[in-house]
């Protein structure tokens, strides 16, 4: 028997997008407001859990379609902010840097667009 050398946990992810890993720790556009994110993200969890025990509960179909568009629009407007807030913070301290700074942040920004319209 040959390996390949792939865990288990590798094969799991094949074939899916990943999320790329955090590439800057530190203070960030969005640090200012980080308990009104959390706050906003525990919402968002409440309502994905709501989901959860509207399946367990054998509700109507429409019902549960109308909590999943809710949701969506709850995380497409987080995202919104979150966009916003980097481009006021990271991608403005860029452009001020100017060069090679300024291009690849404004390419990751245009990259987050791009991923956020796709969704």
């Amino acid at each position: 028997m040959t390996t390949t050398g792939t865990t288990s946990s590798q094969e799991g992810r094949e074939g899916r997008e990943q999320a790329p890993a955090p590439a800057h720790h530190g203070p960030h556009g969005y640090s200012s407001h980080k308990a009104d994110h959390l706050k906003r993200l525990r919402r968002i969890e409440g309502q994905a859990r709501g989901l959860q025990r509207m399946v367990e509960e054998d509700v109507y179909c429409i019902d549960i379609l109308t909590q999943v568009s809710a949701t969506t629009k709850a995380l497409q407007s987080f995202a919104l902010s979150l966009l916003e807030e980097h481009i006021k913070h990271c991608v403005a301290d860029a452009v001020n840097e100017g060069g090679e700074a300024m291009d690849e942040k404004v390419a990751e920004a245009m990259a987050a667009i791009s991923r956020l319209l796709r969704s």
